[in-house]
Parts: C-alpha cells; sequence; structure tokens
C-alpha cells in the first residue's frame, strides 16, 4: 500500500512522541521548585519580558484565552505571579514574576538546558542548527495553513 503511514515514518508522530519525551523529562527536573510542565512556557515568556498582558502571553505561548486564565489562576495560587491592572488601561491586566519565580528562573532554566542537552547528547553544533532551522520551517509550513 503505497499510502500506509507508519509511527516511524511519521513526521508527525515521531515529533509528537518527541514532545511528549521533552515534556516528561522537564516534568520531573522542575517539579522540586514547585512547577509543572503546564506552566513552563508562560514562565520562559515572562522571564524574556516580564509584565505582559495576558493577551500577549497568549500569543506568544499559543494557548487559548481560557486555557492561559485557569494556568495564570494556578500560577497566582503557587506564587509565581501576580496580575495588576494595566495602568493606560485598566481593563487589562500585567503579568508579573514574584520574586519567588526570580528566585528559581536559574535553577528552571537549568532545567530546561540539561534536558535540552541529553536530548542532543551525540549530535554536533551543526546538526543542531539544521535541525532547528528544519523545525523552524515545519512550525512555519503549519503556522501558514500547510497543514490544513
Amino acid at each position: 500500500m503505497a499510502d500506509a503511514l507508519s509511527r516511524e515514518s511519521s513526521v508527525g508522530y515521531q515529533v509528537n512522541h518527541m514532545a511528549r519525551l521533552f515534556a516528561q523529562a522537564l516534568a520531573v527536573r522542575i517539579a522540586p521548585y514547585g512547577v509543572v510542565r503546564g506552566q513552563f512556557a508562560q514562565l520562559l515568556a515572562l522571564f524574556e519580558q516580564d509584565g505582559l498582558s495576558q493577551r500577549e502571553l497568549c500569543d506568544r505561548v499559543r494557548v487559548e484565552q481560557p486555557t492561559m486564565a485557569n494556568t495564570l489562576q494556578r500560577m497566582e495560587r503557587d506564587g509565581l505571579v501576580r496580575r495588576v491592572p494595566d495602568p493606560s488601561d485598566r481593563r487589562r491586566t500585567r503579568v508579573h514574576l514574584t520574586e519567588h519565580a526570580r528566585e528559581i528562573e536559574q535553577k528552571l532554566l537549568s532545567a530546561a538546558l540539561a534536558v535540552n542537552g541529553a536530548a542532543t547528547a551525540g549530535l554536533t553544533d551543526a546538526e543542531i542548527a539544521t535541525y532547528l532551522d528544519l523545525t523552524a520551517r515545519v512550525i512555519h509550513n503549519l503556522e501558514a495553513g500547510a497543514g490544513q
């Protein structure tokens, strides 16, 4: 059958499987700091630029508003972020990292770097750069609607 698709030959399956393995490995490494994997992308975005609006955070992390609202509520409960009204538009809130989140920032980043290092063990810098380039192109294709 010419159109047969196996797990081994499916780019989608392989990427999804790899993403699950990354997520599991990261979860183990960040759990001691009271962070769960569903919070990690938001923290990374806020480490890059603190004080984003909820909409900006949704756009950067690529999640829907209801999911973000629930995640931010848990992150507030866990002492990682605080939401404050935007001084220029009181209807909008800005998400700011807490002192606790800043205290564990380097540990969380080190955990992610360790997972990336374990995943890319044995690959050359050139192979990693090629992989990242190809991945960016596939993401671009899917974002442009090629996967629809």
